[in-house]
């Protein structure tokens, strides 16, 4: 009789119709919640918070599936386990997305709002938008611990930024200069080193001379690919061995347009093969230029108000725009024939990575964090072995951005953000406080009365290098952070190893002084995951329009689908390239693990199996196995090893259980199978379905949730069922190779099937000759299985045999087996057949190899399209070498 369990199971796997039901039965049992006071070990994974603004791409669908097989398997082994979820304000991309909203709905600026109507529009704009991302990754399966859920800019993270702040004030390690910073002119606001790229240009390098003071008709040539900037000259530097100059070191020049006088200096740092070997010294908008500038005691001059227009140190171009100043100003200079030649080039120009315009070098005064101090521990964390960073290629990274760190620029021009705890009396005297100075109030130092508060607010990740430790709860020691910090495994991108992961080291070992060295670090792994590419290997962007929604692949092919498939397509260290139809693997899986599941139960019976001894070969095997697939999926896990732990499952799953053992042991589950030996298959079957389902969980949780409940003798969730012990499960070194034998030798026959074309339902004759006496006792213990399994009439083993004529032959471990094809196929027709599958996989391996050999095919053509053709050749000639196997059997 059927199960009753099977029956309730639909006949296909429909993943809409479980995964909504399954996530809010997982809410409203509170399993995904840690417990502070359990006495299980701790294991924390801190979410690496997605901007506000963000919705779900396929990175963070590639991450947060990473961390969530890695916490679901914990939870399953024993740990409690804390993966806490939250968002960033993301302090530029959340202001202007709000600023283009206002202007474009209402027609207003936030200038017209006034900062504190603007920020509580920002405020709403977050209420209603800001959790998209986070109901996202519930879709994906995320088991977060959402009643943890943070966002940077609550009250208590707000009062651990400004903690830190302040203590870092107090130490002297946060400073307020001018400096040279890099500036976006769009948002009008610093952003610091690392959040700038660099994109290759085309662009010009133009000639231009400066008269030489006292010399009539003499000139120093330059050459610059920004002209407009010369407006804030203040000198030209020449290679002190420069011989074509060492006359005018010292020379005064007069600065075309303005009439400023300028030095030539001498300065080592000059190229002197760069353009004249002479080049344009402008200390207020280059980073070099400063450095020189400050060498030498040149003036620093700004030429550039905070939107990018020019200002009134540039005369008679005040106001002009950037493009429209370099235009004038060429124009000009051609007027006074000071323009030279023109050279055509590319080069490399720095964009703000959030607005996308260009930035300006520009001398502001800005808050700065001093780094060189706390590097240190950061870099030991790392040579010590406190920390470990996965794949190891990317240690280096990490270390040579501590080793020549430069101090930090915190402060940004905006409204949306952590304002700079910093207050000023009325001669400008700062004091930083936790706590607010109220206007008016006494300063802490002078007694005079405070009249305002910086203006700045801080960086975004001036909060996120507070992540792992703020979101639980510090500056105060509480029950959450005494449990679960330090964490044990951060995934992230590598673009953030130095903006993020080197700061988040930073501060966990500047800020938790209360813990000793070990329990500073604020996670012992640190994972860079692979970047997800579109099938062409470019990076998703919106600009090409090539990105991949998870959503819509969520619903097209289910969240286990695509977290399945990610994990499979995703080898250590290596970016994936990826397409729509590449989440047929994941769906194909979920369909095999349902459809088994279902054949299974409908020949497990209603009520729980007791475990029975057997000494079937097939049960032993499988068995086996099942210890094997729990041992090595658990330590690929345990070492991050996800693809590899994927794979293990699939080849276990769907090579071995389904393919090989419910193939064999269908024969003994049916109703006219011996009582005893149907038992004990059904008693095999039901232990290992139970540990197949749970170490399948961690990749796969809706199918396994839904199918686990229909399992004989499950109870409750298998989310919190306990990982299977491989130990339970007996190893049995000579099951396995006695299986794989008869494997290796079914295989075998059904490959000559194939090769030679003979039909599925004719039964062939085997003449097994063995090597020795192992292949034959193995043959002769599992003779009905291989009679079964290949199809065959008959199977002898007889060492002694001679290869028949007309038959095909195989060779395995421990023998030859010969398949007479004597009135089973038209020897005549099929060598007929083969000869002409031969001339045709012969002209089309030479069509393919003259192609390949073409110079211009393989310059012109797009990379993929060579490697297809590459893949298509090797293909062709496995093709033919088959062919040619075949016709040797034929004689």
């Amino acid at each position: 009789m059927s199960d009753p369990r099977a029956v309730s199971l639909a006949k296909a796997y429909d993943p809409a119709s479980v995964e909504e039901r399954i996530y809010a039965d997982w809410i409203s049992e509170d399993l995904f919640r840690a417990d502070p006071s359990s006495e299980r070990p701790p294991y924390t994974i801190m979410i690496p918070p997605p901007n506000v603004t963000g919705a779900l791409h396929m990175g963070h669908a590639l991450n947060n599936t990473m961390q969530d097989i890695v916490i679901r398997h914990r939870r399953m082994s024993g740990f409690e386990a804390l993966w806490l979820p939250g968002t960033d304000h993301a302090g530029i991309a959340t202001q202007a997305v709000v600023e283009k909203m206002l202007y474009a709905e209402r027609g207003v600026t936030r200038e017209n709002l006034g900062r504190e109507a603007f920020v509580k529009e920002v405020w709403s704009w977050r209420e209603r938008h800001g959790g998209r991302i986070l109901e996202q990754l519930r879709r994906l399966g995320c088991s977060c611990d959402w009643s943890r859920t943070r966002f940077t800019l609550d009250e208590d993270m707000s009062r651990a930024v400004i903690t830190a702040f302040v203590r870092l004030w107090e130490k002297g390690l946060v400073y307020r200069g001018a400096r040279l910073v890099n500036w976006d002119c769009a948002l009008r606001t610093a952003v610091s080193d690392d959040e700038i790229v660099y994109v290759t240009r085309k662009g010009s390098l133009w000639y231009l001379k400066y008269p030489i003071r006292g010399r009539e008709g003499e000139f120093v040539s330059v050459a610059t690919t920004r002209p407009e900037t010369m407006l804030g000259d203040t000198g030209v530097a020449v290679h002190p061995d420069d011989e074509r100059y060492r006359g005018l070191i010292g020379a005064t020049l007069v600065l075309p347009l303005l009439g400023r006088e300028i030095p030539v200096i001498a300065d080592e740092t000059v190229d002197p093969e760069y353009g004249t070997g002479a080049v344009k010294v402008t200390p207020g908008h280059d980073p070099a230029d400063y450095d020189r500038g400050t060498r030498h005691g040149l003036r620093i001059v700004n030429i550039l108000n905070e939107d990018g227009t020019l200002n009134a140190e540039t005369g008679p171009y005040e106001g002009l725009s950037r493009d429209e100043a370099r235009r004038k100003v060429l124009d000009d200079l051609e007027a006074q024939d000071l323009l030279g030649p023109i050279e055509e080039i590319e080069h490399n120009v720095a964009v703000s990575d959030r607005s996308q315009s260009a930035i300006e070098p520009l001398v502001s005064e800005q808050w700065f964090v001093k780094m060189k101090p706390l590097a240190g521990p950061a870099i030991e964390a790392v040579r010590s072995g406190r920390l470990r960073i996965l794949p190891e290629r990317w240690t280096k990274v990490y270390l040579d951005w501590l080793e020549d760190v430069r101090d930090w620029c915190i402060s940004r021009q905006l409204w949306w953000g952590h304002r700079i705890p910093v207050w000023y009396d009325e001669d400008d005297t700062p004091a930083a406080a936790v706590e607010a100075l109220e206007i008016g109030s006494p300063h802490p130092e002078t007694g005079k009365p405070i009249v305002r508060q910086d203006d700045d607010v801080l960086d975004t990740w001036a909060s996120s290098w507070l992540w792992p430790f703020s979101t639980l709860g510090w500056p105060d020691r509480t029950e959450d952070l005494c449990r679960f910090y330090p964490t044990q495994f951060l995934s992230t991108a590598r673009e953030i190893i130095y903006l993020w992961v080197a700061r988040m080291v930073m501060a966990g070992y500047e800020l938790l002084d209360h813990l000793p060295d070990e329990k500073r670090v604020p996670f012992s792994t640190c994972y860079i995951h692979a970047t997800v590419l579109d099938a062409q290997g470019r990076r998703m962007s919106k600009s090409l329009g090539n990105g991949i929604d998870p959503i819509e692949m969520i619903d097209r092919f289910g969240a286990d689908a695509v977290r399945y498939s990610l994990m499979m397509l995703t080898r250590e260290g290596q970016d994936v390239k990826l397409s729509e139809n590449r989440f047929d693997l994941g769906q194909r899986f979920c369909n095999k693990i349902w459809n088994a599941v279902r054949f299974a139960l409908g020949n497990l019976g209603g009520e729980p199996v007791a475990a029975l001894p057997s000494d079937r070969i097939e049960d032993r095997w499988i068995l086996s196995r099942t210890h094997e697939a729990i041992r090595d999926v658990n330590a690929s896990i345990t070492a991050y090893r996800l693809h590899d732990a994927g794979q293990e499952l699939y080849r276990f799953f769907w090579n071995d259980l389904c393919d090989w053992y419910l193939e064999v042991a269908k024969r003994r589950l049916g109703e006219g199978a011996d009582p005893a030996d149907r038992a004990a298959a059904r008693a095999t079957l039901a232990r290992v379905l139970s540990a197949t389902l749970r170490i399948l969980h961690p990749f796969l949780p809706f199918v396994t949730e839904e199918l686990w409940k229909h399992l004989p003798g499950s109870k409750g969730r298998i989310m919190v069922a306990d990982w299977p012990d491989a130990g339970d499960f007996p190893h049995d070194p000579a099951a396995l190779s006695e299986f794989d034998a008869l494997r290796e030798a079914v295989s075998a026959v059904r490959n000559v099937r194939s090769r030679m074309k003979v039909p599925p339902g004719t039964a062939l004759r085997v003449l097994a000759k063995p090597d020795g006496p192992e292949l034959g006792r193995v043959l002769d213990t599992t003779r009905d299985m291989m009679v079964f399994l290949a199809r065959l009439s008959e199977l002898v083993v007889d060492p002694g045999i001679d290869k028949p004529e007309a038959s095909a032959s195989a060779v395995i471990r421990g023998g030859t087996l010969y398949i007479p094809l004597e009135g089973i196929i038209d020897i005549e027709v099929e060598r007929t057949r083969l000869e002409s599958e031969n001339e045709r996989l012969t002209n089309l391996i030479a069509g393919s190899e003259k192609k390949l050999s073409n110079e211009n095919f393989l310059n012109r053509a797009k990379a993929e399209v060579v490697e297809r053709e590459r893949e298509k050749l090797a293909s062709l000639q496995g093709d033919l070498e088959k062919v040619h196997a075949a016709l040797a059997d034929l004689g």
